[in-house]
């Protein structure tokens, strides 16, 4: 939010937080000479980490990075991107959790209303194909802040956390002043939401244009 982009201070922001999955969007990775931001921040919590990227910047990758303590098993990415509009993409990350497969999709739609209205019904049939079956968590930048297609198609397939059941401010962009809501989550299979955080410190206000949104999830 100050115009400076340094990996260290999401860093700082995320081992505050001591999450044991991380889904981040809009990271540049590895390119020519170096593993870029995705690298840095996961050397610094000392995460694996895999990387979906939705087009290139500047010779780097560029798209969403899933950072997890646990084993990932698989890795699958999904195109979403709609006509001349900016690249976009669905991230599938399969974590084991102590005998427990959790499918975790990493989501950044679009900005645009019939270019998410595209995605949401892209999105929907991929999340809930039924090869793919278990526990499943849906979250990321869904870029919608009202009531729209992604939330009416997502919520009659999987159940939608609704942060008014948890917090008293649920906004989450901008982050210095947030006044809209445009990060969600979505799960299915055995998992429970045992709590919602949205933490407010004086570093997660600048480190991102987003609050980071916080999620206690029970497997099993």
């Amino acid at each position: 939010m100050d115009r400076r982009t340094r990996p260290a201070r999401v860093a700082a922001v995320l081992s505050a937080i001591g999450a044991d999955i991380v889904a981040l969007q809009e990271v540049i990775g590895p390119g020519p000479n170096d593993g870029g931001q995705a690298e840095t921040i996961g050397a610094a919590l000392g995460m694996g980490w895999v990387m979906a990227p939705a087009r290139h910047l500047r010779g780097h990758q560029f798209g969403n990075v899933v950072l997890s303590r646990y084993p990932i098993t698989a890795h699958i990415q999904h195109n979403l991107s709609w006509k001349t509009s900016e690249a976009r993409c669905l991230q599938r990350v399969d974590i084991n959790i102590n005998g427990h497969v959790l499918h975790l999709y990493n989501v950044h739609l679009g900005t645009a209303l019939l270019e998410r209205r595209y995605q949401a019904q892209r999105l929907a049939t991929i999340v809930s194909q039924k090869h793919v079956g278990g526990s499943k968590l849906v979250l990321g930048d869904f870029n919608e802040w009202m009531r729209g297609l992604t939330t009416t198609l997502l919520s009659s397939k999987l159940k939608s956390v609704d942060l008014r059941d948890y917090l008293k401010r649920r906004f989450t962009y901008p982050g210095l002043f947030p006044i809209l809501h445009l990060d969600h989550i979505y799960y299915g299979g055995h998992l429970e939401i045992a709590g919602i955080e949205l933490p407010r410190t004086r570093l997660s206000l600048v480190a991102s244009d987003h609050l980071p949104l916080v999620a206690d999830v029970k497997i099993g």
